[in-house]
C-alpha cells in the first residue's frame, strides 16, 4: 500500500508537498477546479523545486481546462523538474465543470482528450479536432532539453462508471477511485478488475488508488468536535452538492439515507440567487470549508456516515480493508488551511504499515 495527500490547491501547496515528502508519503495530488483553488499545475511547478524523491500529480485534471498540446507541454515540461515523479491524473470534472454551470465532459470526447495526450507524450503524430478542424500535432522539437518526454507519464483516469472503467483498462490506464464506504469500494473495485481482465489486462499491474475525505479523531474529540468539522464537513457535504445538481448524474459521491437532512438542504439550494446560476452559491467552499448556510444542517452522525472519520485504529483499519479489497494506494485529504492534518495521516500511515 502506498500513502499520498489530496491538496485543494493554493500558491504555496509546495510546502505541504515539501512536508509530506518528509513524513514519507509517496505521492501528493493537486485538485484543478479553477473557480474554487489555485492552478494545480503552477503549484507543481513550486513542488517540483522543493522535493526530491514525492510523486507529484493532477488530482484530477479537467480536459476543458486545457487542450490537450497544452496539457502535454504542461506535463512534459513538469518532467524536466522533477523527472520521472509525476503522475497525469484526470477525470471528467465535478466542481472544475459545475462550479462554472456546466455537466462533465462526455466519456467520448475524454477518450479523444486522454488519447491525444499521451500520443504526444510518445512523442506521436496524432489526430487533433479544434475548431471545427482536424490537424495533425506532435511536438517539433521533443529531443531539445526544454521538457522532458524521455522519462514516463503514467496516466491514472477517476473512473466511476463502466465506461469510464473500460476506458481506463482499455488504455492501460491506472485508476482513482472515491472512497464511499466498504460497500462500494469493494464493488468498485471488483469491478475495475473485471473491466482490465476483460481488456487483456492483469489487474495486478495497475495502480488503484482510493480518494479519502474524512478527519482523524484526536484524543477527546467527537465527530461534532469544531476541528473534525472543518476537516470533513466539507466533503461530507460535497455528497449534498452531488445530489442537488441531478440534470448532471451521479458522480459516485456516495448517497445518503436521510429525507428531512435532504429536504432542508434543498430548500436552501431552492432560495439561491440567481435562479439560472445557483451553482455560484453551491459550490463556494466545495471541498474547501463549510458555508454558515450549511453549518446548522451537518450534524455529527451526518459527518460519520459519509466521511472517512474515526480514531488511529478505525482508520487503519479502513487502509487494511482497502488493501485486502486490492487498492494499491490510498490518498487523504489536506485542506490548505488545515495543513496540521498532515501528521494525523501520518499516524495512520505508521499504523497501518503498508499492508505488504
Amino acid at each position: 500500500m502506498e500513502y499520498s495527500i489530496i491538496m485543494a490547491t493554493a500558491a504555496d501547496s509546495w510546502r505541504t508537498a515539501q512536508r509530506a515528502e518528509a513524513l514519507g508519503f509517496d505521492s501528493a495530488w493537486f485538485e484543478d477546479s479553477q473557480m474554487v483553488v489555485a492552478d494545480p499545475f503552477v503549484a507543481m511547478a513550486a513542488a517540483a523545486m522543493q522535493t526530491s524523491r514525492i510523486r507529484l500529480g493532477t488530482g484530477v485534471a479537467i480536459p476543458s481546462n486545457r487542450i490537450p498540446p497544452v496539457t502535454a507541454n504542461m506535463l512534459a515540461t513538469l518532467n524536466s523538474l522533477a523527472p520521472g515523479r509525476i503522475d497525469f491524473g484526470v477525470g471528467t470534472g465535478f466542481s472544475g465543470r459545475r462550479a462554472m454551470g456546466l455537466p462533465a465532459i462526455g466519456v467520448d470526447h475524454f477518450t479523444r482528450y486522454v488519447e491525444a495526450v499521451q500520443g504526444l507524450l510518445a512523442r506521436e503524430t496524432v489526430q487533433w479536432s479544434f475548431n471545427g478542424r482536424q490537424r495533425r500535432i506532435r511536438f517539433l522539437n521533443p529531443e531539445r532539453d526544454l521538457f522532458n518526454t524521455s522519462d514516463p507519464i503514467p496516466c491514472h483516469i477517476a473512473a466511476a462508471g463502466p465506461r469510464m472503467r473500460a476506458l481506463t483498462a482499455r488504455s492501460a490506464s491506472h485508476w482513482i477511485a472515491i472512497y464511499a464506504g466498504d460497500e462500494q469500494a469493494r464493488a468498485d473495485c471488483q469491478a475495475m478488475d473485471a473491466a482490465y481482465r476483460e481488456a487483456g489486462h492483469d489487474p495486478a499491474a495497475f495502480k488503484k488508488t482510493a480518494f479519502v475525505f474524512g478527519s482523524l479523531l484526536r484524543d477527546g474529540e467527537t465527530f461534532e468536535s469544531p476541528r473534525v468539522r472543518a476537516q470533513a464537513g466539507p466533503t461530507a457535504v460535497m455528497v449534498l452538492h452531488n445530489l442537488m445538481e441531478r440534470q448532471y448524474g451521479d458522480l459516485g459521491t456516495g448517497g445518503i439515507d436521510d429525507d428531512a437532512l435532504l429536504a432542508a438542504y434543498q430548500a436552501l439550494y431552492d432560495g439561491y440567487e440567481p435562479a439560472d446560476a445557483r451553482y455560484l452559491t453551491l459550490h463556494r467552499g466545495h471541498a474547501l470549508f463549510l458555508r454558515e448556510d450549511e453549518e446548522p444542517l451537518l450534524s455529527g452522525e451526518f459527518i460519520r456516515r459519509v466521511s472517512c472519520s474515526g480514531n488511529v485504529d478505525e482508520l487503519a483499519d479502513r487502509v487494511r480493508a482497502l488493501a485486502d479489497m486490492g487498492y494499491t494506494s490510498v490518498a487523504f485529504l489536506v485542506l490548505p488551511h488545515m495543513t496540521d492534518s498532515l501528521d494525523d495521516w501520518a499516524r495512520v500511515m505508521e499504523r497501518a504499515g503498508r499492508c505488504a
